[in-house]
């Protein structure tokens, strides 16, 4: 049953019916095994945060930033705040150093809690830029501390400050007094331009959003959640947040790179992902298929032909399935997809809400083809997570982002641009009336920047109006729905489309170089170096062909012509991704302008304007 009260309050008084039942698992790295925290331990150390907090006479709605991986001690820190009416600042793990002094002094930081060596080592290159900056708390004991530094405590001693006086008055005086309009969290968009915008959300507004979620999908104490992405991600802390007022227990997952570990470990049966992570399980089948003898291959596809036919033309459309078809899908679903499922850790599913980006209609249907109950969505930080969802008990169309929660007004507006309105939207951005006044106009609509329809009910999203691109022969591109089609590719890993005020649409590519390397090697071709593997014409020509196919259902002006292949990674250290691994246009052309240019003069001189 959701405990839909105010946070202030929502870990004590789930303590007081679940006991000692688990509240969080984490992995112990140093002991090999996940360990369990009881709700009763839980509301003990958010005791202990708010009053070391009113030892330091943090005010009421002051900001307190945490900068971490996903660690237990995030949600200790969320939640003391919450009780004495703080605003909780969360940093991506992977900030830098220049984000996070903008975050700071943008938010006037005292405290910042920081979670291992890496964040340490970021924080402690921003002290002298951060004036108003007066403690870093650390979680991990491991830290190595630098000489000289007296700003920084481990968080055992933090928790002991509040042992020396007695602020137990106060504690309570402040929890009587906390109300739904008090901020919550201010989150920072990583922002593929320019400096971070702080998103203010209410305590109000999650109230809205735990309350219309839990009409929309069944979620209970039953469900055990593994959080994968960061708790930065308002996706992540959304879905977290219901998780804890459902009494759900959260395994935390605090490495991103051991998430598949953790699946077969903890064999949940919820994670919020994005589409990347079922795009890999989808390139990792198909691997399997290819690798497959000719009578497994054969058997493989078989089963995913009829998954697929079972989900496209009956599941999704509400319909029942034909006698024959339901058995031979009991067939398959218990020889291949219950050992699929179950070597993923997927196997005790309820229910897997993605959202983040564009899902390719081809991997939602083959999740869903395999017994995998995805739940597709779309939401901003700005509207605290979910705009729409997909409903089981309604049909479901793929392509589609689902349908609007209940209590969410919607509009249509110039360019097909989505507007909202309603109780889980911002008030407005931290200390930034003008770029408010843009986004929310005098009737109180959200302008989301992102163009869509509506069909039968069912939210369609088509691009984001700001990376709309017209070619210089006056054609309008998605790249966003063209890079969607190819990185579904098992030997694509990133696809940047160009095409603004070009002749026609082209891409830089980043092979998947584990793949790519041993096609190399079964056809015999010999490279020094992945500069040199990227130069082959038989690699071009390879990745070419499967580029043409994915791309059939595209309009000639659509598809990618020609392509440059990169020999590494963009990442979010080089400053080409953001901290949600979205990319930095701007960053990346400008980065890459000399070889792009050159593509381009050679097609030119080579085939014309084609």
């Amino acid at each position: 049953m959701l405990n839909n009260c105010h946070f202030s309050r929502l870990v004590y008084e789930q303590a007081r019916t679940y006991g000692e039942r688990t509240a969080l698992m984490y992995r112990d790295y140093d002991e090999g095994k996940w360990k369990n925290i009881s709700w009763r331990r839980f509301a003990e150390t958010v005791q202990r945060v708010s009053l070391s907090l009113l030892a330091y006479e943090t005010d009421v709605q002051e900001n307190i930033a945490v900068f971490s991986q996903n660690k237990p001690e995030c949600l200790f820190v969320d939640f003391g705040a919450y009780g004495v009416r703080g605003v909780t600042v969360p940093f991506y793990p992977t900030s830098s150093a220049p984000q996070i002094v903008y975050m700071i002094n943008d938010a006037r930081v005292r405290f910042l809690f920081v979670g291992e060596q890496q964040q340490y080592d970021v924080a402690i290159q921003a002290i002298p830029l951060c004036h108003s900056l007066e403690r870093i708390i650390i979680f991990d004991r491991k830290v190595e501390r630098q000489p000289g530094d007296t700003l920084s405590i481990y968080f055992d001693e933090f928790l002991r400050v509040g042992e020396t006086g007695d602020y137990d008055e106060e504690l309570n005086l402040r929890q009587a007094a906390a109300n739904f309009s008090d901020l919550a969290n201010i989150l920072y968009t990583s922002g593929t331009t320019g400096h971070s915008k702080g998103v203010q959300l209410t305590y109000g507004m999650y109230h809205e959003a735990l309350r219309v979620n839990n009409q929309a999908l069944k979620f209970s104490d039953k469900d055990v959640v593994l959080n994968f992405l960061p708790f930065t991600h308002v996706f992540e802390r959304g879905w977290t947040y219901w998780g804890l007022a459902v009494g759900a227990v959260q395994a935390v997952n605090l490495r991103p790179a051991d998430v598949l570990q953790s699946l077969r470990e903890v064999r949940p049966t919820c994670m919020s992902s994005v589409p990347r992570f079922w795009e890999k399980v989808y390139q990792g089948v198909k691997e399997k298929m290819a690798e497959a003898s000719p009578v497994q291959g054969k058997l493989m596809r078989m089963a995913l032909e009829t998954g697929i036919k079972c989900w496209t033309d009956y599941t999704s459309k509400g319909r029942r399935l034909p006698p024959l078809l339901a058995m031979k899908r009991r067939i398959y679903d218990k020889t291949i997809f219950s050992v699929l499922r179950r070597t993923l850790g997927l196997d005790r599913g309820n229910f897997f809400p993605t959202a983040g980006a564009l899902v390719s209609t081809e991997v939602e249907t083959f999740v869903h083809a395999v017994g995998i109950n995805m739940i597709v969505g779309y939401g901003l930080t700005e509207s605290t997570a979910t705009v729409t969802c997909d409903r089981p008990e309604q049909p479901v169309t793929p392509g589609s982002v689902g349908r609007f929660v209940d209590g969410l007004e919607y509009r249509i507006g110039d360019n097909d641009e989505i507007l909202l309105r309603g109780k889980t939207i911002t008030p407005g951005y931290y200390n930034k009336v003008s770029t408010t006044a843009q986004s929310i106009d005098a009737d109180g609509w959200f302008h989301t920047g992102d163009a869509g329809y509506v069909k039968d009910g069912e939210l369609f999203l088509k691009e984001r109006i700001k990376d709309l691109f017209k070619t210089s022969n006056g054609k309008y591109i998605a790249p966003q729905a063209i890079e969607s089609k190819l990185s579904v590719d098992r030997y694509i890993e990133q696809a940047v489309v160009v095409a603004d005020r070009r002749k026609f649409v082209s891409a830089l590519i980043v092979p998947n170089y584990t793949l790519l390397e041993a096609y190399a090697k079964e056809q015999g071709l010999s490279y020094g170096s992945r500069e040199a593997l990227c130069q082959d014409k038989h690699i071009y020509e390879m990745l070419n062909q499967r580029i043409e196919l994915l791309q059939q259902e595209l309009a000639g002006y659509e598809k990618v012509k020609h392509f440059i292949l990169l020999p590494r990674a963009l990442s979010i250290e080089s400053g080409e991704l953001t901290n949600t691994l979205k990319v930095k246009r701007g960053v990346v052309y400008e980065r890459y302008k000399a070889e792009i240019d050159r593509l381009y003069e050679e097609a030119e001189k080579q085939f014309g304007s084609k």
